[in-house]
């Protein structure tokens, strides 16, 4: 376009007045907001939320969003008013769970780059006088904390939007969306048709009826939270109404609880309670609902546990009672997490939707840069709408996976601690087998995944384990040494179903493939090869392998959802390149270890010699009477092939494999002792060691660029670049004791200060000590570098190692 687009943003709540501010600061000022409710109280969930910010979250991507929104929202103001008060805020313990959680959390903290510090409960009740000490074990607090007026907020970006040009129309519902050849075209209103180049759903928990629309499902389930407000308390009396808050923001997770002020009175959050789900087509409009339409009517009998836990707490309000209060709808998502991104269908319509007060300036800087740079500066795969599978949009999926949220809001959450219901929904066809053998599932994608197998309980005695701690034991066993030990020294067959794979096909799929990675692609068929997809500014997008199995036909081994709809959007016009997910109508076995020649072999006719079928190379085969594609590739560092079969004749293929093996020694090994073998090989797990925020030198990966390959997407960013010139590198370190385990997310000190992250950790059966990645200044990652990793609030001693930490000549695999 030769001027910055027509946008109309849907919504006028705390996402949509943050963006329109964003869009117009960055030049796009042709925005029009529109809010089927009164400006700038619009009756959703930004007119009643209670302004809480609390910055730190496992997620590093969301602690940034926070981040960016106390900052700006600090800096505004609203008639000489304030609209954001950095009070502080503190979580307390009264259990050794919770307790031993802050100390986690301040490790995410301090990862993070958030200051933060554990008190004693005579700290927190300085801070905070209204508790009783007696009753917490300890304290977090974030000074930067605190507490956002969020229709104020709304109000003052809207203002400084429309000084800029844009135009807030209120009490304008949105009746319909224009398209025209695959794009918007504008959006159908009662007051009439506005003209658009994008339009930005950010209509909050009514976004579901605004994807309608257009065809596309949104997943967020509306549910109800409770709020109360007690009477005058003699503590607080004499509070400047104005100011409404002088003590820190306050969470008692415990019990699902947290709080505020409003001058000389305490506001009360519970979500302890019964899920509340509201249909989308329930809520009232502004015109009809008595208050607002986010507020029902509140529920005593829901909220007589948290009063008894209030005043166990903050002794002092037995001395008052709730004199209000009402139950808020909030949306809540199947993973907790915002919905950002475009409609793979529509071109031009965004979604910014289920996203809090906490987030919200940080999603609309994201979303403006996104707009207009073409890629948010901060990775939000996360959030990105098109995460979820197929199967995850399901109407049931979506109101059982937003319940259990909701439930789950404030609870202690194991980083492999799956969702309970509904499960199994995706099974390999080895299920049935697995079950069999003792598998313990976790689920990921809606796949259920073995991460052990109680079958191989009896290896037990050929391996020494270390004791865990009980955090580290969860969702763990040592059978996964075990596993790892058989398929260094024998060997082992893995489940890689979940794996997506996409096949990409037509006369212009390689110019395609070169165009999206870094890698030489145009190969023999039969080649396998490691590539990178990059956005435009260089930042690894994900890691793809790809195999040419025909002149015009390759199967990509992705990560996810994601990988797809990149491809999707970069599809030539002319037809000339097809995409298709072949993941649920395949499966996949990989046979690796020392022996994985001598099970494979004599069930074939094909030559799977190391002189005719090479490392990296792919060859159509028959495995017994099952037609298959072996791709001899190793994510663990050991001979052998991913083989992959049609998932009709999956269980045969499973059955012919176990058989031959039983003469080699063969077991079922799963994703733990996976895990621990590809981070001592030193193979990077995209989403977790890297992301659109590291480039390729930086994360270990340069290898897998070839700069004379042709142009690609991101190659320009990347000219001149080297892992040489790399300010921050993806480093591997062992922990020096060896019985000592980290998880991941965890801050590193170098010198004794926090100076990185780690990402991914396991403990590295073969090497016998726990195998960390981390992100460090490159000053920090010379070899023989000591470091510390804080686990639980306790340094532990690592230091840098050379990678990989096995096999470094590729001997094992290659033979």
């Amino acid at each position: 376009m030769t001027k910055p687009p027509r946008v109309v943003v849907i919504g006028a709540g705390v996402v949509g007045s943050a963006l329109a501010d964003e869009l117009t600061e960055r030049g796009w000022t042709d925005v029009t907001v529109v809010d089927q409710g009164p400006l700038f109280a619009t009756g959703g969930s930004s007119s009643h939320a209670p302004g809480l910010v609390f910055q730190t979250n496992p997620s590093k991507t969301m602690t940034e969003l926070a981040r960016y929104t106390v900052q700006k929202l600090s800096a505004l103001t609203l008639d000489g008013e304030w609209c954001f008060q950095q009070l502080g805020g503190i979580e307390v313990a009264t259990t050794e769970a919770r307790w031993a959680d802050l100390k986690r959390k301040y490790g995410w903290a301090t990862s993070w780059g958030v200051e933060g510090s554990l008190l004693s409960p005579e700290e927190c009740a300085k801070l905070h006088p209204m508790l009783d000490p007696s009753r917490i074990l300890g304290g977090f607090h974030v000074p930067s904390d605190g507490l956002a007026k969020p229709t104020r907020a709304v109000e003052a970006q809207a203002r400084r939007a429309i000084e800029r040009g844009a135009t807030f129309r209120g009490e304008t519902t949105v009746t319909g969306i224009g398209q025209e050849n695959g794009r918007v075209t504008g959006v159908e209103t009662d007051q009439g048709f506005i003209a658009a180049d994008i339009v930005v759903c950010a209509a909050g928990f009514w976004g579901p009826r605004i994807g309608r629309m257009v065809g596309l499902t949104i997943p967020l389930l509306p549910l109800a939270h409770q709020y109360a407000k007690t009477g005058p308390v003699a503590s607080l009396k004499g509070n400047d109404p104005v100011a409404e808050a002088s003590l820190p923001i306050l969470r008692h997770q415990d019990q699902d609880l947290y709080y505020r002020e409003h001058g000389d009175r305490i506001g009360i959050g519970y979500y302890g309670h019964r899920p509340m789900p509201v249909g989308v087509d329930e809520i009232l409009s502004p015109n009809e609902a008595p208050t607002m339409p986010s507020v029902l009517e509140f529920t005593p009998e829901d909220f007589e546990t948290a009063w008894q836990e209030t005043v166990k707490l903050l002794p002092e309000l037995a001395e008052t009672k709730v004199e209000e209060g009402f139950n808020g709808i909030f949306s809540f998502t199947p993973d907790g997490g915002p919905l950002m991104g475009e409609h793979r269908e529509l071109s031009g319509f965004w979604v910014a939707e289920a996203v809090w007060v906490t987030h919200s300036a940080g999603v609309a800087r994201a979303m403006a840069e996104w707009l207009v740079d073409g890629q948010p500066s901060v990775d939000v795969h996360e959030c990105d709408l098109h995460r979820f599978e197929e199967v995850q949009l399901a109407p049931d999926y979506i109101s059982e996976r937003g319940k259990q949220n909701f439930i789950e809001v404030y609870d202690i959450i194991h980083p492999l601690q799956p969702m309970e219901r509904p499960r199994p929904l995706r099974t390999s066809p080895f299920y049935a087998r697995q079950q069999e053998l003792g598998a313990y599932f976790l689920e990921g994608a809606g796949w259920e995944r073995p991460y052990w197998y109680e079958s191989n309980a009896g290896l037990l005695d050929t391996v020494n384990v270390p004791e865990r701690d009980d955090w580290s034991a969860r969702y763990w066993s040592p059978v996964a040494a075990a596993e790892a030990k058989v398929t260094r020294e024998r060997v082992a067959m893995y489940d890689m179903t979940p794996l997506k794979r996409l096949e990409v096909s037509g006369p212009g799929a390689l110019d395609f493939l070169q165009r999206l990675t870094t890698n030489n692609l145009a190969k023999s068929v039969g080649s396998v090869t490691y590539t990178l997809m990059l956005g435009h500014d260089g930042g690894v997008r994900s890691d793809l392998t790809v195999a040419r199995l025909g002149e015009n036909v390759f199967q990509v081994g992705a990560n996810g959802p994601l990988d797809e709809d990149w491809m999707r959007q970069h599809l030539p016009a002319d037809g000339s390149v097809q995409v298709r997910d072949i993941t649920g109508g395949t499966c996949c076995i990989g046979v690796w270890g020392p022996a994985a020649r001598d099970l494979v072999q004599p069930l074939t006719r094909e030559d799977f010699s190391n002189a005719n079928f090479k490392y990296f190379r792919a060859k159509r085969a028959y495995i017994g009477e099952v037609p298959v594609t072996a791709m001899r590739l190793s994510y663990v560092g050991e001979l052998g092939w991913e083989i992959y079969a049609s998932a009709d004749t999956g269980l045969k293929l499973w059955d012919t494999l176990w058989a031959a093996g039983q003469e080699y020694g063969v077991i079922a090994a799963g994703r733990s002792a996976f895990n621990s073998l590809r981070l001592e090989k030193g193979y990077r797990s995209w989403g977790t060691d890297m992301t659109t925020e590291h480039d390729p030198y930086s994360a270990g990966l340069g290898f897998a660029v070839r700069m004379d390959s042709g142009d690609f997407i991101g190659r320009a960013a990347i000219e001149g670049r080297s892992e040489e010139t790399s300010p921050r590198r993806l480093t591997c370190l062992t922990l020096d004791e060896p019985a000592a385990v980290v998880l991941g997310k965890e801050p590193v000190y170098v010198n004794g200060a926090p100076a990185g992250y780690v990402t991914s950790a396991s403990y590295g059966y073969t090497i016998g000590r726990t195998v960390a990645y981390a992100w460090l200044p490159a000053a920090a990652t010379t070899p023989g570098t000591a470091v510390e990793i804080e686990y639980f609030g306790t340094r532990l001693p690592a230091t840098v190692a050379a990678e990989p930490l096995f096999d470094a000549q590729m001997e094992r695999i290659r033979r």
